[in-house]
């Protein structure tokens, strides 16, 4: 099950068996500034991962706020969830919303410049 609403994602799985996985995650993200990185979205995913309590936050500059999904996956990754069901984004209706969402509020479109630093 999944919900959205600008500005907060609320995913939640429950177990069907005992090799199964379970968590119930949100992601709360808002425009923030970073003394370094200038403007980006401060990102807080919370809540619990197989029974293990959750609160990281991370900040991505502007030119890299789409790539939520990745840093999403690899924090899932740290908290217990096998690589095969790490992809906790899977509901791509929601993660394409909020996408959309991120790019109205960095206020981004195609073809926009990147830092190329941030990606080494």
């Amino acid at each position: 099950m999944a919900t959205f609403e600008p500005g907060h994602l609320h995913i939640e799985r429950h177990a069907l068996n005992k090799d199964d996985v379970s968590y119930d995650v949100y992601i709360d993200y808002e425009v923030s500034q970073d003394p370094k990185e200038g403007k980006g979205i401060l990102f807080t995913m919370h809540g619990s991962i197989q029974g293990k309590a959750l609160n990281e936050p991370f900040f991505l500059p502007k030119d890299q706020a789409y790539n939520f999904a990745s840093n999403v996956t690899k924090i899932a990754e740290k908290y217990g969830i096998p690589k095969a069901y790490s992809n906790i984004g899977s509901i791509h209706k929601h993660y394409d919303a909020m996408f959309e969402d991120v790019r109205v509020k960095m206020n981004r479109k195609s073809g926009d410049s990147v830092n190329p630093e941030h990606f080494e």
